[in-house]
């Protein structure tokens, strides 16, 4: 999911976690983990515990949203190929006048001029003001880190960034503006995002299916593109790793681990034993 939890400070010492994992196995024994992550983070995380190390130990692969997430250059080139679009509105018309002032507010705080987006897609408009303006550290992100240790492992890529991002690329203008419109309602709590690191940290699941049915994702058309038709695809490349003899450790967003459309709940309906590690 493109909803990065962000804030600063590298060098702090890592944060201890006890994340959400589980164990998937079908009845010829095949196996698999889902560990859910986040995209960034205010300090580094103490993500490997045992259940984790354990799970990336035993698992032969590892399959994650964007295999060359640690390439900003590259998601870079991605985005910027996608997004601009000659003789657009301007922004301030793709949204409703009572959010207007609550646009010029978020773009002044980024230090963006609204004339530099006069042709950057509604979609683009909307992922660019969703970073917190405090300064988001996707130099922290657990799918980095993860990427990092399993360095001797297969990597399978389940979207990839120009995959991923043409998602959002494909919206109907009325639903990317419903997802600007969204992004503009949660101004508030766009740059409050350490609570939300902290239920990821406790692997607070019930709080995390909680947020999946807020803001953009309450939207149905926006649900359906970012959440549920995402984590079916998912769920059936899973499945045929695990049919070809693989042992996937997939990590992906923990959002996309979330409720009766998460990915747990998608496997245990297939009829795979879904377990929850402690």
């Amino acid at each position: 999911m493109v909803l990065s939890l962000a804030l600063g400070a590298c060098n702090s010492k890592p944060k201890h976690a006890d994340p959400a994992i589980w164990h998937v196995a079908g009845p010829g024994g095949e196996e698999a983990w889902l560990f859910g992550t986040i995209h960034a983070a205010p300090a580094p995380l103490a993500w490997n515990t045992p259940p984790v190390a354990q799970a990336l130990d035993r698992a032969d692969e590892v399959m994650v949203e964007v295999a060359n997430i640690a390439d900003d250059a590259a998601v870079a080139q991605a985005f910027a190929s996608l997004s601009r679009t000659p003789g657009l509105a301007p922004v301030a018309e793709r949204v409703p006048a009572a959010r207007r002032k609550t646009l010029r507010d978020m773009l002044a705080a980024r230090d963006i001029r609204e004339a530099d987006l006069r042709d950057v897609e509604t979609w683009a408009v909307a992922l660019t003001l969703a970073r917190p303006e405090s300064g988001s550290d996707a130099g922290n992100g657990v799918d980095r880190a993860v990427l990092a240790s399993a360095s001797n492992k297969r990597v399978v890529e389940l979207e990839g960034a120009s995959a991923q991002l043409s998602i959002f690329d494909r919206l109907p203008e009325a639903d990317q503006r419903d997802l600007l419109d969204a992004v503009l309602s949660d101004a508030g709590a766009l740059d409050d995002e350490a609570d939300l690191v902290d239920v990821w940290r406790r692997g607070d699941m019930a709080r995390i299916e909680a947020e999946t049915r807020t803001g953009l994702l309450a939207d149905p058309e926006l649900r359906a593109a970012l959440f549920t038709d995402r984590n079916r695809r998912w769920m059936t490349r899973i499945a045929a790793e695990m049919h070809e003899g693989h042992r996937p450790f997939v990590a992906v967003g923990a959002a996309h681990m979330a409720g009766p459309d998460g990915l747990p709940a998608l496997l245990a309906r297939a009829g795979y034993t879904v377990t929850r590690l402690d």
